[in-house]
């Protein structure tokens, strides 16, 4: 086994949340490695891109995680369009979700947040909408990113900008301790089959659903996700629809993301199925009968990160010097902006901003679910 250079901070996964992680701490001059087995692999990749926490109807702490990191999207995307020069895709279109009762909506745990839509506001705001919609909210508020297509890109490109170094194509096998329990380095096996062992005294963990893979006392399981793309006309929707088992974002050039299906008992099974396709064509069917008709472009799936109450693990992890962003679950592309913030002020032993900040590192810390 060959040694590898030491790096200040090893970031553990290659996906959009340890591009983003290790643009954070790139920008506050640490010296970072991303170790990557497979990018194309990761959640951020599959996401449609939603930054919805009102319209997803989050609720406490997750919904208060949610609105912090709204609130800091819009500097996090200028950060890394300037480091790149590349555009993230961001939009505020706004998000209409449609209930079939007026009963339904009132009960929504976000409904307080949004504007009320009665079937003519509904048809103004998604005109084509099904006929089984009477009412529904408006969150103006929520928009999207195109992370597939824009966001991973830029932030790649970002990352190398500033310094960041990459490993590839290489897995992890296990966390090197001292005697006293404090990370000293990255057991792993490079592309070519060569294991190194790379020093580093602070880590953060952004491996996604194999997160408990790397660390097992972590409670992260994968929830599979089936979507696929439709081509529309441009201006055809404008606003991202989101309904109850089915969801479709608009890109400004008329395509229309459609996801998506939610698999708890499918493990790491990879591949379309029908059944999940189906269930798609009928959500799609049921919103927007029109879109019926629209070419597909593109089928794809993944595996969502999540755990028992589906909210995050965030801040220090089970081993002295291991820093956890992982456990997002549907909402990794809405969160990664706090996640960062939070995770490089953290590695960076910066104490938390308020006492907010402090309250969410608390509530979504990797032990909470013991009794």
């Amino acid at each position: 086994m060959t040694a590898a250079s030491a790096s200040a901070v090893c970031v553990l996964g290659g996906g959009l949340m340890g591009l983003a992680v290790a643009h954070q701490l790139a920008r506050r001059d640490q010296r970072v490695t991303v170790i990557s087995r497979r990018r194309s692999e990761a959640a951020g990749f599959v996401a449609a891109g939603m930054l919805a926490p009102h319209a997803e109807g989050l609720s406490g702490a997750v919904l208060e995680l949610g609105q912090a990191s709204l609130a800091l999207i819009p500097r996090w995307v200028a950060q890394i369009e300037a480091d790149s020069g590349l555009s993230c895709g961001l939009r505020t279109s706004g998000i209409v979700v449609p209930f079939r009762t007026a009963t339904e909506r009132d009960a929504y745990p976000t409904a307080s947040l949004g504007q009320t839509l009665d079937r003519t506001g509904l048809e103004r705001e998604v005109p084509g909408l099904g006929p089984e919609w009477s009412t529904g909210l408006l969150f103006e508020q929520d928009g999207q990113i195109d992370n597939r297509r824009q966001l991973m890109r830029a932030l790649e490109r970002a990352c190398v900008s500033l310094g960041v170094q990459f490993m590839e194509g290489a897995e992890v096998l296990d966390l090197e301790r001292e005697s006293a329990g404090q990370l000293c380095g990255i057991h792993l096996r490079s592309a070519e089959g060569e294991q190194q062992q790379l020093r580093c005294q602070q880590a953060v963990l952004c491996s996604g659903a194999w997160s408990q893979q790397l660390v097992p006392q972590l409670p992260v399981f994968p929830v599979k996700g089936q979507m696929l793309s439709l081509q529309g006309p441009r201006e055809a929707l404008k606003r991202v629809i989101f309904g109850p088992g089915t969801y479709l974002v608009p890109r400004e050039d008329g395509l229309i993301v459609v996801g998506a299906t939610s698999e708890r008992d499918a493990g790491f099974a990879e591949g379309l199925t029908p059944d999940g396709q189906k269930q798609l064509q009928a959500g799609i069917a049921s919103l927007l009968p029109t879109a019926a008709t629209w070419p597909p472009m593109e089928r794809w799936w993944g595996f969502r990160p999540c755990t028992p109450d589906e909210g995050p693990l965030l801040g220090p992890g089970p081993l002295q010097g291991l820093w956890l962003a992982c456990g997002h679950h549907r909402n990794g592309v809405l969160l990664a902006a706090i996640t960062a913030e939070l995770t490089a002020g953290g590695v960076m032993k910066k104490a938390p901003n308020n006492a907010a900040e402090e309250a969410l590192l608390g509530a979504f810390r990797w032990n909470r679910f013991e009794n």
